[in-house]
């Protein structure tokens, strides 16, 4: 089969480290990356170092793909496939500047594992409802993968979940790399929710750590913990085929539970040690 030579672009939306990661990643392949990033001091250092000077300061940023931007609608505009790599607390705000019309004919991924705030719905659900996404349009990232790893090129993997796979195996294709390998499944809602779950799961695994309850006791709380996913996902969305042994969904769990770069574990381990979550 003949290679596609068509210059995949994309918009990759948020200055941290993952976002900063996934452009290191796609940077890898033949693309145009608009990356928009908030702060105007954070591109104009970009241009001049070719560094993000926030996160993963050490990944070197290939200019010759990467058009580092403030403005979000040309961005998204100039694109085909919008990558959407902004904290679920902040991703309203962002996604403000936009409407309907600037998210059609497009595929929208997103990589926050996370829920709207006050409205409690997926991330994917709040750009279906608000932009008039078609959930064929639709896709999400999902690990087990640490952006810290990915700045060392450590052998990594990701999963795409869309409820079209051709879609989704054209986003897991531009993900593709030497460290990188990518999978495709259907299961869009189950992963976002298993994700966010995995997430609060962690911070128990801190808590535990923190309180000094040793192995034993995490090993039980990590295994009760994926019975309760498979209950939760049974009730939500249930779907014959969902192997939640798969890397989206139980490697994804590990990892963040026992991870040295694990944000929501070390977040739980500094409050089992008596820090309140505020300092």
């Amino acid at each position: 089969m003949q290679k596609n030579t068509t210059q995949a672009k994309i918009a990759v939306i948020g200055g941290g480290s993952w976002a900063t990661a996934l452009v290191k990643i796609l940077s890898e392949n033949n693309v145009k990356i608009n990356w928009w990033l908030r702060n105007r001091e954070d591109v104009d250092y970009i241009r001049l170092h070719q560094t993000n000077p926030n996160y993963l300061s050490d990944i070197q940023i290939n200019l010759k793909k990467v058009k580092p931007t403030t403005d979000l609608k040309k961005a998204v505009e100039d694109s085909s496939i919008v990558i959407l790599a902004v904290p679920a607390a902040f991703i309203k705000e962002v996604l403000l500047k936009l409407n309907p019309a600037d998210f059609k004919d497009k595929i929208i991924v997103s990589t926050i594992k996370g829920m709207i705030p006050e409205e409690n719905i997926l991330v994917t659900e709040y750009v279906a409802e608000n932009f008039k996404v078609s959930s064929q349009s639709i896709a999400v990232i999902a690990g087990p993968c640490h952006s810290e790893e990915i700045a060392m090129e450590k052998r990594s993997y990701l999963t795409i979940a869309g409820n079209d796979l051709i879609n989704a195996r054209e986003v897991a294709d531009l993900l593709n790399c030497r460290y990188v390998k990518t999978s495709v499944i259907k299961d869009l809602s189950g992963v976002e929710y298993a994700a966010i779950m995995k997430n609060i799961i962690a911070i128990s695994c801190g808590i535990a750590r923190g309180l000094n309850y040793g192995d034993n006791f995490q090993s039980v709380l990590v295994s009760n913990s994926m019975h309760e996913i498979k209950r939760f996902l049974s009730d939500m969305h249930p779907m014959k085929e969902r192997d939640l042994n798969a890397s989206a969904y139980l490697g994804d769990l590990l990892v963040t539970c026992y991870s040295q770069f694990s944000r929501n574990r070390t977040l739980g381990n500094m409050v089992g040690r008596g820090y309140s979550v505020k300092s």
